[in-house]
């Protein structure tokens, strides 16, 4: 649209490198899908909005199921050109914010012999009919008791800021420990945990199995929401 090719005074070429383009880019005509690319991609969206969920690979698998035979490279290539994402969550669920503190890991040969000791939280995810939610909760270390939950869409700090809230209702714990995802070491969530004087503790490389006492609490959790 920026370029005239009836303009006198300046060469398309002249235009085209005015505005940093090949020439070969203000002449390329797209190629138009076949009917048969049309048609796959008419079901191809057909089932991402039936099962959000799926990314291209379930795709391919299920049009073989429904005896189209096509390749899994043709299914990826139409798949990115309809701009889809399967809405399964990634790997590394809360990932450190490197402009955010951390602080060091407190609970090396602390015996923990009673309740309101040390509470710790962690997210996981509630796999649904279609697609997730994410599931955080807070819980005392020796008695695993779950104090609090909360479900969100998103992996924002509000939904965690909610749990520590409640779970600071019921009890106020000398230690609580986390890992250093960004919603852990937000400045809201460390802030209030400050208010209430109480010591913070974050996991660092090698502490992974810290999360097996929250993990297994949760995964009661997530049975008894389904």
């Amino acid at each position: 649209m920026l370029i005239d090719p009836k303009d006198l005074s300046l060469s398309v070429e002249a235009q085209c490198e005015a505005l940093g383009l090949s020439r070969s880019s203000y002449y390329y005509a797209p190629i138009a899908e076949s009917d048969e690319s049309l048609i796959l991609m008419r079901r191809i969206e057909e089932i991402h909005y039936a099962h959000p969920e799926y990314g291209y690979r379930k795709i391919h698998a299920q049009l073989r199921r429904e005896e189209f035979c096509v390749n899994e490279k043709r299914i990826e290539r139409l798949w990115s050109k309809l701009g889809f994402l399967s809405t399964f969550p990634k790997k590394s669920l809360s990932s450190r914010d490197e402009l955010h503190p951390t602080y060091p890991y407190l609970l090396n040969g602390l015996w923990i012999d009673a309740p309101n000791k040390v509470f710790s939280t962690d997210i996981t995810f509630l796999p649904l009919a279609k697609g997730f939610v994410y599931l955080v909760t807070v819980i005392d270390w020796f008695s695993r008791y779950i104090l609090s939950r909360e479900i969100s869409n998103t992996m924002t700090a509000d939904f965690c800021l909610v749990a520590l809230g409640k779970a600071l209702q019921i009890a106020r714990p000398e230690y609580f420990n986390t890992d250093q995802g960004s919603q852990f070491t937000s400045n809201a969530f460390l802030t209030l945990l400050k208010e209430k004087k109480i010591k913070i503790s974050m996991d660092g490389r090698g502490r992974c199995i810290d999360k097996e006492c929250v993990a297994y609490c949760t995964f009661g959790e997530r049975l008894n929401i389904n």
